[in-house]
């Protein structure tokens, strides 16, 4: 068999466009109107919008350097699914294509499409006059002083497929082989399945637009649309939005039930690719294992049900999967770098889970697969400049409102704004929404050293080395509690990826936190902010043994439980 080509991996784009036209009066810099989203939503969102243009460009820039023809878009390519930005990034693909002759394989993650007939969004853009202004596809929710504007709907299923039908999810004349889990018809209604409420008044066909595809002789890529929309008990409006759960914290934990159909497709593939000698690789925006391996135990004892701990798969999804015969499958959507691996008997099932392009750290993957391994590459995207218009925009937003400069405006590279970004969103979002006020107003503005020393002094914080005491290196001692934390968020969102961004000084401080004051999750926090910072502190354990094993060149052998790193 010939040799299979290199594919990208992009998950998580998210793309804005920063150069659209929404409708209302936009800021204008350099002579450029801009819709800039503001820097006050971009604190409090785990992802950034004005960046992502660019670092889409960059990405596919680089995928053309390599000459990579086949690039998957993993979910989530838009910002959310606006149909003035689908369209704008359909043109962008096209362009690439008919340039450069690249394929590009999409699928749908939980902000580019909803439900049947999509949902209104509201967003907050700057105008013309450095203000905050409110645009929104729901005209009768526009107030005094907001705009509207159809542009900003997010379509539903099929209709916000169309702009993208070219691109994996309808058939095309130069695909070898193309397929749905209902058969060999690309068309819309010959895709759907029934769902329901759990009390059974709400019943819905709705579409599926999971794809098998083989682009080149020999290699399988398995597109699997684990966007799930379960209906809600009660009446609603056909339809409506309210209707359905959202499907952004429930992934496969809600395919096995709802979809169990694709359950058997995965079975029917996997047999025919071993029979056929077909290399598969399998890809959904959810991850099918714990993209983070267990080393977030601590979060829902300090934090209780957060995000990532609704967003886990649980057990259930790697035995149906194991048992089906998947072997290797690639996710996004939590936006974090991570390998995870189970095992049953000869079978194994491995998770690669890919970054966002928007949020810290910013890479996409890049695989060589063959018949008895695949080769994994990651592509950071850290180096990059930041559109200086922008930041000029954050500024201006920041004088208008009298707020002060946020160290992210200074900010010499697009890795060290991300980073920036993450300390922000501490103080923007993970206080104001995850950690207990008490925790939070005990420890602001306090550097890692005094929340130590005043511990210990109090008596409320007791080494678990049997030490009274614990020495902090003197140039940690200033070290702000905000960077600390900030730290922790990235170690255990990064892995490997952190480890050049967090400096080794640091690193060795907190395996000595992690030593001297940390305890198990399972010894459970006891309300104090003694008891909290102990299981947080002893968290970076399990952070750093995580990013230590991991490599930013892998090598996963087929069929086995085995991988190297490098």
């Amino acid at each position: 068999m010939s040799e299979l080509p290199k594919i990208a991996i992009i998950a998580d784009a998210h793309f804005h466009d920063l150069a659209g036209d929404f409708e209302f009066p936009e800021i204008e810099i350099d002579g450029d109107k801009l819709a800039v989203r503001s820097w006050t939503d971009t604190r409090e969102s785990t992802r950034v919008f004005n960046e992502s243009a660019k670092a889409l460009d960059e990405a596919l820039a680089e995928v053309a350097r390599r000459g990579i023809r086949h690039v998957v878009l993993l979910g989530d390519y838009t910002d959310d699914g606006q149909r003035q930005t689908t369209a704008r990034l359909r043109t962008i693909l096209d362009g690439h294509e008919s340039t450069y002759g690249t394929r590009f394989y999409a699928l749908p993650g939980n902000h580019d499409i909803f439900g049947p007939k999509g949902r209104h969004h509201t967003k907050q853009f700057l105008d013309r006059n450095d203000a905050r202004v409110l645009v929104t596809s729901d005209a009768g929710k526009a107030g005094p002083g907001s705009y509207a504007t159809p542009r900003m709907y997010c379509e539903g299923y099929p209709t916000g497929l169309a702009p993208m039908a070219g691109h994996g999810y309808f058939r095309r004349p130069d695909y070898i082989h193309w397929e749905t889990p209902f058969g060999a018809s690309d068309r819309a209604e010959d895709r759907l399945y029934p769902v329901s409420s759990p009390d059974g008044r709400n019943c819905y066909r709705l579409m599926d637009a999971s794809y098998l595809v083989e682009p080149e002789p020999g290699l399988w890529l398995l597109m699997i649309d684990a966007n799930i929309f379960e209906p809600r008990d009660g009446h609603f409006e056909e339809g409506d939005e309210t209707a359905f759960v959202d499907s952004t914290g429930a992934g496969w934990n809600a395919l096995i039930r709802l979809k169990p159909f694709i359950i058997d497709w995965i079975a029917d593939v996997s047999a025919r690719a071993a029979k056929l000698g077909k290399t598969l690789l399998a890809f959904s925006h959810y991850p099918v294992l714990d993209p983070f391996d267990g080393a977030t135990g601590a979060e829902s004892v300090l934090f209780g049900e957060t995000n990532i701990a609704r967003r886990t798969p649980q057990q259930a999804v790697a035995d149906a999967l194991i048992t089906a015969g998947m072997t290797l499958h690639f996710s996004g959507h939590l936006h974090v770098e991570g390998v995870t691996r189970r095992a049953r008997g000869s079978r194994s099932l491995i998770n690669v889970a890919v970054p966002s392009l928007v949020a810290f750290p910013p890479s996409f993957k890049i695989v060589e697969p063959s018949q008895s391994a695949s080769s994994i590459e990651t592509v950071e995207l850290s180096d990059m400049t930041v559109d200086q218009r922008v930041l000029r925009a954050y500024r201006r937003e920041a004088a208008r409102a009298g707020d002060d400069a946020d160290p992210a405006f200074a900010a010499a590279d697009y890795g060290s704004f991300l980073k920036a970004h993450k300390r922000a969103l501490v103080q923007h979002r993970y206080f104001l929404k995850e950690w207990p006020t008490e925790v939070v107003e005990e420890i602001s503005g306090l550097s890692l050293a005094a929340v130590c020393e005043r511990m210990i002094a109090s008596g409320e914080m007791t080494c678990a080395s049997g030490q009274g005491s614990i020495a902090i290196p003197e140039e940690a001692a200033s070290l702000d509690m905000i960077e600390v934390i900030a730290d922790w968020y990235c170690l255990r969102q990064a892995g490997v990826l952190a480890l050049d961004k967090v400096p080794q000084p640091r690193r060795a401080l907190y395996r000595l936190l992690a030593k001297h004051f940390g305890r198990p999750p399972a010894s459970g926090w006891d309300g104090s902010t003694s008891g909290f910072l102990a299981i947080f502190f002893g968290a970076f354990d399990a952070f750093l043994d995580r990013a230590e094993v991991g490599g930013l060149r892998i090598r996963i052998e087929n069929n086995s439980d085995t991988e190297e790193a490098a």
